[in-house]
């Protein structure tokens, strides 16, 4: 986009470019997303950037009516497969407040001066200002969701120190801590929570959103102990367990009802509601990253439709479901052993898995790590892949190459190409994959994997689609290989 359409953008308020783009008013010192409800400015008067942190790093603070640090991210981060949109997912992940900028910059495998300048180059901020921004946003809503000390907030929120964060907060927000508590819904007398009793969420999603199927698809997969989807379709929860890097937690979600788009069930942009505990606050960026990465909250559900309905085959499947998500994984080591062992996993976790202290309704326990695995189950595919996982052999973080990723996988002896396929889906988060042995047309990039999720919601691949007999055999082949770890379990 140049600037013209930008500003053209901001003028019609257009809630699509939310995340894609900022704009600040010179005159106000404010920047906003596209979509902020106050005046338009003047063309003379405004500037865009790529980034919040771009917006801020120029001495821009944050709009109180729109608030532009909660804006859903944008989805070409997602599809990109370079090293700026590789170091942006890890960014997200909070890796730059755990281990620096080198850690970030060994994880992608360049200097820490060549990430710096890449984005900023591209982005008008580099990781440093990036990871603050995102501080900025985990303090305003521990600020305003939980009754935390001031000070316990500065550091669960990833700064350095309190002074850091106290200016930080007035950089951003021009006011203090305490008064941007105070400016929370309920004002100074609201009554607030803890971590631990749980943190309320509203994970932002831009456009239409098919919640329906997503939650069909988590229930279908529900692994006991660890996964739970409670209530009637069209008002369900789904609560899992979280590994974390300081902890734990538990996280509810709730599906949307209401607010559908010409009687589809799909939301026309807005959010999905959850309540987030946890057993250490430093863990809240990085969780919230992860729940996004699941219900792939940050796509772009306007571009993928516009590309696949101009397909004869796709067309009605994407006019009955405007805004379906491919969605991904919060851990993508488990994504990999699930989408091998399959109904074996509910096995692994009764095993192998870390039990609450304190368990939550059905939730009793944590994914067993890889580590963990390939101690106790050491033979056969999945031992193989799960002490790759561990030695690092195969790397699936947010920060890993894609098609390196999957070389790794494919070497592992014994591997299905459908498990690869699966795993480059949920478990990379890649919106552009097709099952193995499929010819699919090129007019479906960069977005097969969304074709693919339309084409199974329709009916499992129904016969005109051309792809039943390349799908079964890879429903087959996997079978096979999941049948040859229950025998396995038999056994043991």
């Amino acid at each position: 986009m140049d600037e013209d359409t930008r500003y053209e953008a901001v003028r019609s308020r257009d809630a699509r470019f939310d995340g894609v783009f900022f704009f600040a008013v010179e005159t106000t010192g404010i920047y906003c997303r596209p979509s902020c409800p106050a005046v338009t400015p003047k063309r003379r008067n405004v500037r865009f950037f790529r980034t919040a942190a771009a917006a801020q790093g120029a001495g821009f603070r944050a709009c109180r009516r729109c608030r532009p640090d909660a804006v859903p991210g944008s989805a070409e981060w997602n599809v990109r497969a370079d090293v700026v949109g590789r170091a942006v997912r890890l960014i997200g992940d909070g890796v730059v407040d755990r281990e620096g900028v080198g850690g970030l910059a060994d994880r992608l495998g360049y200097s820490a001066r060549q990430v710096q300048r890449q984005l900023t180059t591209e982005l008008g901020a580099g990781p440093v200002a990036l990871a603050r921004a995102q501080r900025a946003h985990t303090a305003r809503v521990l600020l305003q969701t939980t009754g935390l000390p001031v000070t316990e907030i500065a550091f669960a929120s990833g700064f350095a120190s309190v002074r850091q964060f106290n200016d930080t907060v007035r950089a951003v927000y021009a006011t203090t801590p305490s008064g941007l508590r105070a400016a929370a819904p309920g004002g100074r007398g609201a009554r607030r929570g803890s971590p631990a009793a749980g943190i309320p969420l509203r994970l932002a999603h831009r456009g239409p959103y098919q919640a329906g199927p997503v939650f069909d698809l988590l229930a279908s997969e529900a692994v006991p102990g660890v996964e739970e989807v409670t209530g009637a379709p069209g008002a369900r929860t789904y609560r899992r367990t979280l590994r974390l890097p300081y902890g734990h937690g538990v996280v509810a979600v709730e599906e949307r009802t209401g607010g559908t788009a010409a009687g589809t069930g799909a939301h026309p942009g807005g959010w999905l509601d959850a309540l987030l505990r946890l057993t250490d606050p430093r863990d809240l960026t990085t969780a919230v990253h992860r729940l996004r990465r699941l219900f792939d909250l940050d796509a772009d559900p306007y571009a993928v439709d516009e590309r696949l309905v101009g397909d004869p085959r796709l067309a009605p499947l994407v006019a009955a479901r405007p805004g379906l998500r491919s969605p991904g994984a919060v851990d993508p080591a488990e994504a990999a052993v699930r989408a091998l062992a399959g109904p074996a996993a509910g096995r692994l976790v009764e095993r192998y898995g870390k039990t609450l202290d304190v368990p939550s309704g059905g939730l009793t326990h944590l994914f067993p790590e890889p580590a963990v695995l390939a101690g106790a189950e050491p033979g056969g595919v999945l031992g193989a892949l799960t002490a790759a996982l561990a030695d690092g052999t195969v790397r699936l973080d947010p920060g890993a190459d894609r098609d390196e990723a999957e070389a790794a996988l494919r070497a592992l002896p014994g591997m299905p190409p459908a498990a690869v396929a699966t795993i480059r889906v949920r478990a990379l988060g890649d919106p552009d994959v097709a099952p193995p042995d499929l010819d699919v047309p090129d007019t479906w990039r960069p977005w097969r994997s969304y074709a693919v999720r339309h084409l199974l919601e329709e009916g499992s691949y129904r016969a005109r689609t051309g792809l039943v007999e390349g799908t079964e055999k890879a429903r087959r082949e996997l079978g096979r290989a999941r049948g040859k770890l229950m025998e396995g379990e038999s056994r043991s």
